[in-house]
């Protein structure tokens, strides 16, 4: 039993519930999520490529454009040499596995450590509407990469840009079912302005995030 398990059996056994969750506990909660109502939406009409480039843009992510895949260590390598980056990333282990030898670019697939200056995500999915990057946690789609490095760059199919955060975790619990351990949100750089009403870049995560759409 994980640790989560065990504290949400804790929780239900001093509910009076059982220690775990019954099949028609599980059911009735997927019947009410299936039945809920959705919320008041504004009613605006955009193509969903173009509208997620220009809200990366507007909370300040640079945004490049890419035909496949083969395309992605490229882009990368053109990025880090126009910022004057280190050329040496931690990604995530299907990135890394692109081919990267002519690049002059060193990636490992691997969840990011506090030395990692760059690091290179793909996504789960990508919501138009805000220009959201949605992540979701795995063994192989680690959370420290996104989060740890200065720089953070992020993969982006056209395929997985969703219109909003409404089709995003409706798409998600249609493919996974169960949520994974972490589900995090990226619009663009770190910023904080808590501290005087001061605007800081990069206070609790990367100050530069840099999008590559595929497709």
């Amino acid at each position: 039993m994980s640790a989560r398990d065990s504290i949400l059996a804790r929780i239900r056994t001093a509910r009076g519930a059982g220690a775990a969750a019954t099949e028609a506990e599980r059911a009735a909660v997927e019947a009410r999520i299936a039945a809920r109502t959705p919320g008041t939406r504004q009613a605006v009409a955009f193509e969903l490529v173009p509208r997620f480039i220009e809200q990366c843009e507007r909370m300040a992510s640079t945004v490049d454009r890419v035909a496949t895949d083969a395309d992605v260590p490229a882009a990368v390598a053109r990025y880090l040499q126009d910022k004057d980056l280190p050329r040496q990333a931690a990604a995530w282990p299907a990135i890394a596995a692109l081919d990267w030898t002519a690049t002059g670019v060193q990636v490992e697939g691997r969840p990011a450590r506090g030395d990692d200056l760059v690091g290179i995500t793909g996504v789960h999915l990508a919501v138009a509407e805000t220009g959201t990057l949605m992540l979701l946690s795995s063994p192989t789609t680690h959370a420290t990469t996104s989060l740890l490095p200065e720089t953070h760059i992020a993969i982006v199919p056209t395929a997985r840009i969703v219109r909003a955060m409404e089709e995003a975790w409706v798409q998600t619990r249609s493919e996974l079912g169960e949520l994974p351990r972490a589900v995090n949100f990226v619009s663009g750089p770190s910023r904080t302005a808590d501290i005087e009403g001061i605007l800081q870049i990069g206070a609790h995560g990367p100050f530069r995030v840099h999008v590559i759409v595929v497709g």
